[in-house]
This record gives structure tokens, C-alpha cells and sequence, in this order.
């Protein structure tokens, strides 16, 4: 039976995200988008004859990464590492997990000249049952 048709059987379903930074275990996130590529391409005809387009590649450009999860004691991690990023103002290597509801890594992402763009925390509203969540966008030069 296809894992599509079987929810039990599907890893990806339940997952969520553990990083890392630099050896700094930032803890597990609930949610993580924009973790992709593109590569620029520049279509050129042939000449006068126009027979076909000749696709010349240009530079690979990575899409910024956000992790958000409900603030949590790993929020002080993070915290830790954004101050002693800021001393330091250099690039460096991440990787983020995906893993399933028992804690098993289902596929792993290494990332390089990884830089923290913004951190958004939680807003506090005694009028909202909202949950407290925290952001952490995150920006980077490549996959290793």
C-alpha cells in the first residue's frame, strides 16, 4: 500500500524540526518554511534564425528560512546565540532536521554561511488565548 494512501505509514505527516547553529542546539521548532534554491536563467535566442532559446545559467540564489514554534526554555538558546552572533558578525553552519513524532530524523538539511536576519517574539495580550510564539528567520549562502 502507498505511503499516500496510508497516513501510518507516511514519515513526513507529524514532523517538526530540530537546529542547530554553529554547535548551538537551538531546540525543536513547529514549523519551517522557505528552505529552497533558485537558479537564475537567462533566456537568449540563436542568432537571426531563432530556431531555439539557449538557457545560460547565472547564480544560485537561497530563499530565507523561518522557523516559528510556541516560546518555550530553548527560547534562551537562542537568545545565547543571537548575542554572541553579534560579536562575532560571521557566517556558519546550520542544520536542520526534520523529524517524525517519535524523534527520528526522516531527512536532514546542512546549510552554510548561515546569518540571522530577524527574531520576532512573542506579543502578550490578556484580551487573546493566543499561544506565545516566537520567530527566527534565517538567511544562508548554500547547502553542504
Amino acid at each position: 500500500m502507498s505511503s499516500l494512501l496510508n497516513p501510518n505509514l507516511d514519515p513526513g505527516l507529524s514532523v517538526f524540526f530540530e537546529v542547530n547553529v554553529d554547535q548551538s542546539a537551538l531546540g525543536a521548532w513547529s514549523k519551517c518554511s522557505g528552505l529552497g534554491m533558485e537558479l537564475e536563467v537567462d533566456s537568449r535566442t540563436d542568432g537571426s534564425l531563432s530556431l531555439f532559446m539557449h538557457q545560460l545559467t547565472g547564480r544560485f540564489k537561497y530563499t530565507n528560512i523561518t522557523l516559528t514554534r510556541p516560546i518555550c526554555a530553548d527560547t534562551s538558546r537562542v537568545m545565547a546565540w543571537l548575542a554572541g552572533f553579534g560579536t562575532l558578525g560571521v557566517g556558519g553552519t546550520a542544520t536542520i532536521n526534520a523529524l517524525d513524532p517519535g524523534g527520528t530524523t526522516i531527512v536532514s538539511w546542512d546549510l552554510f554561511g548561515v546569518v540571522p536576519v530577524r527574531w520576532t517574539g512573542p506579543e502578550f495580550d490578556t484580551n487573546s488565548l493566543a499561544v506565545a510564539t516566537e520567530s527566527l528567520e534565517l538567511a544562508y549562502q548554500g547547502f553542504l
